[in-house]
């Protein structure tokens, strides 16, 4: 595996341009002479290359030795361009967007080679969906591992208690940790 970061200007869908949005990305593999192995693997929300690499292995569905697996981190997960590493980050990141960074690194890095298999986790299956269906010529399979076209109502259910939970510790928008909050967001 060998990890790089992709920069560019990327326009957004609600308008603007992101200046400089950077896409860190590892790659597993090499593209065949062929150029018909490449596998995108996005990751999901707040997941990161190193997350995605449990289904990466020799002898493995994802075999380097057979595929050239490329895993973008989604833009806001802390390794991409987020709002914790870059000032002038947007105030609204879509799936569309982090589509459209990953396709620029495509073309940068494999050309107009096809997709093999768009695959995801959760936020990064709905990133593949979107992937088939904006480019249903290029990308040859899809599998979508806990992952729904879109984000549901019971979804925000669950983050709205999570928040609840760190909003409950005192030190909630203090300069201490909320430990506690932590502590029962992560139960």
């Amino acid at each position: 595996m060998h990890v790089e970061a992709f920069v560019t200007d990327l326009p957004l869908v609600s308008g603007g341009v992101f200046r400089d949005a950077r896409c860190r990305y590892a790659v597993w593999g090499e593209l065949s002479p062929t150029r018909d192995n490449l596998v995108i693997y996005p990751t999901r929300f707040g997941g990161t290359h190193e997350q995605n690499a449990f289904l990466i292995g020799e002898g493995m569905a994802l075999d380097p030795a057979r595929y050239c697996i490329l895993v973008p981190n989604m833009m806001g997960n802390g390794a991409s361009a987020s709002p914790s590493n870059t000032p002038d980050f947007p105030e609204v990141v879509t799936h569309a967007d982090n589509i459209e960074l990953q396709r620029r690194l495509i073309a940068e890095r494999f050309g107009d080679a096809p997709i093999h298999l768009a695959v995801g986790w959760s936020m990064g299956a709905q990133q593949s969906y979107r992937w088939a269906v904006e480019e249903p010529d290029r990308v040859a399979r899809l599998l979508t591992i806990c992952g729904t076209a879109r984000t549901t109502p019971h979804n925000r259910v669950f983050l709205e208690g999570v928040l609840a939970a760190m909003e409950a510790d005192p030190r909630y928008g203090t300069d201490e940790a909320p430990v506690a909050g932590l502590r029962a967001a992560g139960r």
